[in-house]
């Protein structure tokens, strides 16, 4: 084994990973949970940078080698013992560590603020995401509607400008377009063309759908950035009200960002032999 190191301070720890979230980074954090530093902590951000110790310099290159595998997952957490990923590491078996993915809250973007936006806004504030609700109508913006604080309100005097601002970089970012025409549709869709979001889910008909679709097309807008967009929106789960059409669209929404399928977990169960 290489030498080993002193651990890093705990409070330096928490400090650069309060950094992370603040910038809107993701890295991991893995932790000897089991070997002969337990507890000891290495912070590894996407381009392979690392903070902290793992107590073993040669440990620590498979990590983050590892690490940056993981990323590339939608595990939040994961237990693995090293001789999964390094068999050739010292200690190997009698070392076990902790994967867990330090990423911001996620972000949902409602375009729209109609009986299905506003539906959406307070379900999606509801399991957890960071909501910001978007439209030209003031009066359909009145913090009366909406009196959860965590909900962001954004009148939008240009729709394409607002997108762009309130998305950034897309990263971490659900976007649901729930309009109520055709233009603003468009023009929403236009920005996010650039923002380029984990989530981009467009409401209406085939027909409507499609229509968006095909100008989109005629735009420039490129089959590989088409083909990421959920029109219709929404899981088919028969939603007929707004509330429903809502739970059909943050169904589809924590599916994608979990990497569910959005079937019958019982589904097993009914299969013919």
């Amino acid at each position: 084994m290489d030498q080993k190191r002193d651990r890093t301070p705990s409070t330096h720890i928490a400090k650069v990973i309060a950094e992370l979230l603040e910038s809107g980074s993701v890295a991991v954090v893995a932790t000897v949970v089991r070997g002969e530093d337990v507890g000891a902590k290495l912070i590894i951000d996407e381009g392979g940078n690392t903070t902290g110790g793992l107590g073993d310099p040669g440990l620590e290159r498979h990590v983050v080698e590892y690490a940056l595998t993981f990323l590339t997952s939608r595990v939040e957490t994961r237990m693995v013992q090293v001789a999964e990923f390094a068999s050739e590491y010292a200690g190997a078996i009698e070392t076990t560590l902790l994967f867990e993915r330090v990423q911001p809250s996620p972000r949902l973007v409602i375009c729209g603020a109609g009986h299905v936006g506003a539906a959406l806004a307070r379900l999606g504030s509801f399991v957890g995401y960071h909501t910001t609700l978007v439209d030209d109508r003031p009066e359909f913006l009145e913090r009366e509607r909406f009196p959860d604080q965590q909900i962001h309100l954004v009148v939008a005097t240009d729709w394409g400008a607002a997108v762009r601002e309130v998305v950034g970089d897309g990263r971490g970012v659900a976007v649901a377009v729930v309009t109520r025409g055709h233009n603003e549709d468009e023009v929403c869709m236009q920005a996010l063309m650039q923002a380029s979001p984990d989530y981009i889910g467009l409401i209406g008909s085939k027909r409507r759908t499609s229509i968006v679709i095909e100008r989109l097309r005629e735009t420039g807008v490129t089959e590989e950035q088409l083909g990421k967009i959920r029109a219709p929106i929404g899981l088919d789960i028969g939603a007929v009200s707004p509330e429903e059409v809502a739970l059909a669209i943050i169904a589809e929404i924590v599916a994608e960002r979990r990497g569910g399928k959005g079937g019958s977990l019982s589904a097993w169960r009914r299969k013919s032999d």
